[in-house]
């Protein structure tokens, strides 16, 4: 993958980190042309937006103050890491989930 590529799908790869909707924004971003680069970080980011809710879904059945700070600390330290390594210009799979993202939303071209 040339720098050539990774450049042009810099922007569409930041935009799915910012929130689900971004997500869907990327998607649709990157359908013509298709970038490699922006797909792996639409997945990435595309999967911990709904790794989150559903967590968050999921645990607003009980209210415990230590476990919510445990989700958003395990989704925020996530995302930071995904859209840094967008920003550095890196495909890095985001630890624990990463590689299964790119197996689930393989629809994501």
């Amino acid at each position: 993958m040339g720098q050539d590529s990774v450049a042009k799908g810099k922007t569409t790869a930041i935009i799915a980190y910012f929130t689900i909707i971004g997500s869907l924004i990327a998607i649709t971003m990157n359908m013509e042309p298709k970038n490699e680069f922006a797909r792996f970080h639409t997945r990435q980011a595309f999967g911990l937006h709904l790794v989150f809710m559903g967590c968050a879904l999921f645990l607003s059945q009980w209210f415990n103050f230590f476990v919510w700070v445990g989700l958003y600390v395990f989704y925020f330290a996530l995302w930071i890491y995904g859209l840094v390594g967008a920003l550095n210009n890196k495909k890095q799979p985001v630890p624990i989930l990463g590689t299964s993202f790119q197996q689930w939303f393989s629809f994501i071209q």
